[in-house]
C-alpha cells in the first residue's frame, strides 16, 4: 500500500506539474488528493487490524502463560508440602525458594514472550521474504545481509548479559542475606558495639553489587546501538542499491520505501531470534531443576490409611534411627512404653537423641530398626495428618510468624474461639505479659517474634500447642529459655493440662523431669537410666548426679503439691 501510494504521488505529481495553466489541472489535483486520500484510510485501517490482532497474540499467549506461572507456583508449593522433613535437611532455603520464583520465572517467559515473538518472526518470514524475493531479489538479498549478524550479535551479548544478570542475582541474595540478618541480629550487633564492623562490611557487600552491575550496564549499553547500527546498514544498502535500480528503470521509488519497511518490519524479529534462543536455553535448564524437585517423592506414607481417634498410648519396640545425611545413630535399640493419660520423661545431654524421640512420635521421619505403635497401630498405618493433629508439639525452636499474638496461637485455624485462645494464653502463664501490651491480643509480633523475649516466645509457642487440645503433648526442651521462677508457675499449670492427656516431657533440666510419672535417662541414642524420681534418686546414677549438679547452681525447683 505505502509503495502504491508513494508511486502515485510521484507520477501525478509530475503530471501536475506538466498540467501548470491548463484547466485539467484542478482535476488532476482533486482526483490525485481523493486517491491519496483512500490509501492513507486503507493505511491506517491495516495499521489499526495489526494492532488490533497483536493486542489478540499478546492477551492469548501472554495471559496464558501467566496462567502456566501461577499454576506452576502453586503445584511446586503445594509438592513442598508434601515432602518430608529430610528433604528440607537435604535442600537450602535458598535453592528451595529459587526453584519457585526465578525458575518459574524463566520458564514463563519462555512460554509467554519467547514463543509470541519465534511465532512472530515465523509468520513474517513466511509473508514476507517470498515476497520480497518476487518483488526484486538482488534488493532483497542487500536488504537481509546484516540481519543474521544481528541475531547472531544479539544471541551472544544477550547470553553475556544473563551470565552477569545471574551474577547480580547471586550478589543481591547475599546483599539480601546480610541486611535481613543484621537486622534480626540487631540485638547482638548492638551488644556487641559491632555497629561499624557491620556497616563496613555491608560495604564492602554493596560495592561488589555495584561492581558487577556496571558492568552489565556496559554490556547492556552496546544492545541498543548495535541494533540501531545494523538496522541503518540495512537502510543505506537499500537506499544505495535500490537508489541505482531506480535510475536504471529496474524498479519505482515506492520500492525503496517498501523495502525499508520490510527492513524494520523484520528487525525486530530477527533481534529476538537471539533472545528467544537464550530464554530457550535458560527455561529447559529451569525447567529440569523444577522437574528434580517435582520427581521427589513423600517416603512418610500411610500403608493403611487409618482415621482413628487416638487414645495416647505410645509403644517404642527395638527403635534404632540413623540420620542418613550424616550417618549418626541417633537412637540406638530403644524400647519403652507410654500408657493413655500417662507422661514420660526423658532428659539427656545435647546429642542424645531427645528430639529425635519427638520427630519420630510426629513422624517427621520414619524408623530405621524397629517400630512404633501408637494405641496399638503400627505408626506407619496411620495416616500422618490425622497423627499430627492429635499431637500438640513445642518444639526446643520456637517459630513465629509476623502475625498477631491471637493468629501464631490459633495459628490460622478458624476452628479455635477466642475464649480457647485466652485460656490457652493463662494456662501457659502469657496472659499478663500479653495485657501489658499496647494492643495486647491483637500486637503483631516482629520477623520470627523479635518483639518478644526468649521466653516469651517459648510461652506462645506452648499456647499454641495446648490450645487444640491435643491427646498426646510432646514438650521438646520447652522450657529452656525460662528462668526457673517462670518454670515453676508454667509447670504448675502444666499438671492441669496433662490430666487424661499422655505427655511427653523432652529436658535438660531435673526439674522439669520430675512432673512426669516415669523418667529415662539417655546417653548416645541409649536408654542408660529408667524409673520415677524417687527410684533414679535411689540409684544413685546419672540421674542423681545430674540433679545434685542442678541444684547446686540453684536450678532445680520445688514444684507445689
Amino acid at each position: 500500500m505505502v509503495r502504491y501510494a508513494l508511486d502515485l504521488v510521484v507520477d501525478n505529481v509530475t503530471l501536475y506539474e506538466q498540467l501548470e495553466g491548463f484547466d485539467l489541472q484542478a482535476d488532476i489535483l482533486k482526483s490525485f488528493t481523493g486517491s491519496i486520500l483512500i490509501y492513507a484510510l486503507i493505511i491506517l485501517a491495516l495499521a489499526l487490524t495489526r494492532g488490533f490482532f497483536l493486542f489478540l497474540v499478546r492477551q492469548t499467549l501472554i495471559v496464558m502463560s501467566r496462567l502456566v506461572e501461577f499454576d506452576l507456583k502453586n503445584e511446586i508449593y503445594k509438592h513442598y508440602q508434601t515432602l518430608p522433613l529430610s528433604f528440607y535437611r537435604k535442600n537450602n532455603t535458598g535453592d528451595i525458594m529459587n526453584r519457585i520464583s526465578e525458575d518459574v520465572s524463566r520458564v514463563r517467559m519462555y512460554l509467554g514472550p519467547s514463543i509470541m515473538y519465534g511465532l512472530n518472526l515465523m509468520v513474517l518470514f513466511l509473508m514476507l521474504i517470498p515476497y520480497m524475493f518476487s518483488v526484486n531479489a538482488e534488493l532483497t538479498l542487500y536488504a537481509l545481509s546484516p540481519l543474521p549478524f544481528l541475531s547472531f550479535s544479539i544471541y551472544y551479548i544477550n547470553n553475556i548479559i544473563n551470565k552477569r544478570s545471574e551474577e547480580i542475582q547471586k550478589s543481591q541474595s547475599n546483599l539480601s542475606t546480610f541486611v535481613q540478618e543484621a537486622f534480626s541480629g540487631i540485638r547482638v550487633l548492638k551488644s556487641f558495639v559491632r555497629e561499624k564492623d557491620s556497616v563496613s562490611k555491608f560495604t564492602d557487600a554493596s560495592d561488589e553489587y555495584k561492581v558487577k552491575s556496571l558492568k552489565l550496564t556496559q554490556i547492556n549499553a552496546m544492545f541498543f546501538p548495535l541494533i540501531m547500527a545494523l538496522i541503518g546498514l540495512s537502510n543505506i544498502l537499500v537506499i544505495f542499491i535500490g537508489g541505482k535500480q531506480v535510475i536504471a528503470g529496474e524498479i519505482t521509488y515506492g520500492n525503496i520505501a517498501e523495502f525499508i519497511i520490510y527492513v524494520n518490519m523484520l528487525t525486530w524479529p530477527v533481534t529476538a531470534l537471539g533472545w528467544v534462543s537464550s530464554i530457550a536455553q535458560r527455561a529447559a535448564a529451569s525447567q529440569k531443576r523444577i522437574n528434580e524437585f517435582l520427581k521427589v517423592e513423600n517416603d512418610i506414607l500411610s500403608k493403611e490409611n487409618l482415621d482413628v481417634a487416638l487414645k495416647g498410648k505410645i509403644e517404642f519396640n527395638h527403635v534404632g534411627y540413623t540420620y542418613d545425611t550424616s550417618g549418626v545413630t541417633a537412637i540406638d535399640d530403644m524400647s519403652f512404653k507410654v500408657n493413655p493419660g500417662e507422661s514420660l520423661a526423658i532428659i539427656g545431654t545435647t546429642g542424645s537423641g531427645k528430639s529425635t524421640i519427638a520427630n519420630l512420635i510426629c513422624r517427621m521421619f520414619d524408623v530405621t530398626k524397629g517400630d512404633i505403635r501408637i494405641d496399638d497401630h503400627e505408626i506407619d498405618s496411620i495416616n500422618p495428618e490425622v497423627l499430627r493433629r492429635q499431637i500438640g508439639y513445642i518444639p526446643q525452636d520456637v517459630f513465629l510468624f509476623s502475625d498477631s499474638i491471637t493468629n501464631n496461637i490459633a495459628f490460622g485455624s478458624q476452628e479455635i474461639s477466642e475464649e480457647k485462645v485466652l485460656q490457652a494464653a493463662k494456662d501457659a502463664d502469657l496472659y499478663d505479659n500479653i495485657m501489658d501490651l499496647p494492643d495486647q491480643f491483637e500486637t503483631v509480633l516482629g520477623e520470627r517474634g523479635i518483639t518478644l523475649s526468649g521466653g516469651q516466645k517459648q510461652r506462645v509457642s506452648i499456647a499454641r500447642a495446648i490450645v487444640r487440645n491435643p491427646k498426646i503433648l510432646i514438650l521438646d526442651d520447652a522450657l529452656s529459655a525460662v528462668d526457673t521462677k517462670t518454670e515453676h508457675i508454667i509447670l504448675n499449670s502444666m499438671k492441669r493440662i496433662m490430666v487424661d492427656r499422655t505427655s511427653i516431657i523432652i529436658s535438660h533440666r531435673v526439674s522439669s523431669a520430675k512432673l512426669a510419672n516415669h523418667i529415662l535417662v539417655l546417653d548416645e541414642g541409649k536408654i542408660i537410666e529408667r524409673g520415677s524420681h524417687k527410684e533414679l534418686m535411689e540409684l544413685g546414677g546419672a540421674y542423681k548426679r545430674l540433679y545434685d549438679k542442678q541444684l547446686s547452681t540453684d536450678e532445680v525447683v520445688e514444684l507445689e503439691n
